[in-house]
């Protein structure tokens, strides 16, 4: 069974804000986008343990800059998307919100991904279920 987290930024991520702009300026109805690097593994017996190993591991975790969260399931969360480019187990999760607090509509991720966050020659989109 895999297992999830999410390493999070604690500083202000500048690519995440980029986004959130641009998708406006596109007419996606977002409020916020908060962006996350997602570690994968099936070798590990739960995600609290992967969490742990995540954060022992200086090319992934940054302690002054980085937040590690065990995710529940290994998919993602609602009002977010994954976009795997070459390696399935380290996605880039997209998490938009349309109002505070709330997560992005099924139809909002699926337009931020056709029209900027996947490039469909290259990644593919994973979408909550």
């Amino acid at each position: 069974m895999n297992h999830a987290v999410a390493i999070n930024l604690k500083i202000p991520d500048n690519a995440a804000y980029t986004a959130l702009v641009t998708l406006r300026r596109l007419g996606v109805d977002v409020t916020r986008v908060e962006r996350a690097q997602i570690v994968r593994s099936d070798a590990t017996p739960d995600a609290a343990t992967l969490a742990a190993r995540v954060e022992r591991d200086e090319s992934l975790f940054n302690p002054n800059k980085h937040i590690v969260t065990a995710l529940g399931q290994d998919a993602p969360r609602p009002g977010e998307l994954w976009i795997v480019q070459d390696d399935p187990n380290r996605p880039v999760a997209w998490r938009l919100y349309q109002a505070a607090n709330v997560p992005a509509e099924a139809r909002v991720l699926r337009q931020a991904a056709e029209s900027l966050l996947c490039n469909p020659a290259i990644e593919r989109a994973i979408y909550p279920e």
